[in-house]
């Protein structure tokens, strides 16, 4: 079983392409992490921190859990010089990066449709259960945005009511996976759907302000931003 889906995640993308996909993914996540730290007033070294753990803290904690390491970010240059590069371009073209804002968030979005469906896969590859193999692909598309608010002092964004859906669009795309998985139907088109759906959903929700509801009757007196 475990051979099987291992050759089912191979054949969704060549190894280049894979690869390819990470690092753009990688990038697009640095991206956001680097402009906190410049909205921050951080230094040229605080930048480039915020840039690596927003790109790899997911990936790099998804391995630790499954056993995978040293984790492919420590392993493969490119993994680590890629949210240096994203950095590097914030902090002198800054002003030009958060025109296109939008744009930045499109790839986000996709990046976090792909990485909750392989961190999905990786985990189950590594012989997690299906529900530990969801946890690990949710926390590999959004624990780097966790980390990133963490050290800017921040409530991590996938925690306040006040922002878009983050985390559902990935926990729908991870769940979509489990089942498969599950029903042993997993295909490059099932795959492909699962994070199609995750990128579609974060998009609605930037598009139309979706957000999670609160508790009910609620009494809270701390003050709203």
């Amino acid at each position: 079983m475990l051979g099987e889906n291992s050759r089912v995640l191979q054949q969704l993308f060549s190894p280049s392409v894979q690869h390819t996909l990470d690092l753009i993914g990688i990038f697009v996540f640095a991206i956001s992490g680097a402009l906190l730290a410049v909205r921050k007033n951080f230094d040229v070294f605080g930048i480039a921190v915020l840039a690596e753990v927003t790109a790899l803290g997911g990936g790099i904690f998804r391995d630790v859990i499954i056993g995978a390491v040293p984790p492919a970010a420590f392993t493969d240059l490119g993994y680590f010089l890629t949210p240096l590069l994203a950095a590097l371009l914030v902090v002198f073209l800054h002003p030009h990066v958060e025109r296109i804002q939008s744009g930045v968030n499109v790839f986000d979005a996709a990046g976090l449709g792909l990485f909750c469906v392989s961190g999905t896969v990786k985990a189950y590859d590594h012989g997690l259960g299906l529900t530990a193999s969801a946890a690990l692909g949710l926390a590999t598309a959004v624990g780097g945005g966790v980390l990133r608010d963490v050290l800017a002092n921040e409530v991590p964004s996938l925690l306040r009511w006040d922002r878009d859906l983050y985390a559902v669009p990935a926990i729908v795309g991870a769940t979509m996976v489990a089942v498969c998985l599950r029903y042993d139907v997993l295909t490059p088109l099932a795959s492909g759907v699962a994070a199609l759906t995750a990128f579609v959903l974060r998009l609605l929700a930037m598009r139309f302000h979706w957000r999670a509801p609160r508790a009910w009757n609620r009494r809270s007196t701390v003050r709203e931003e």
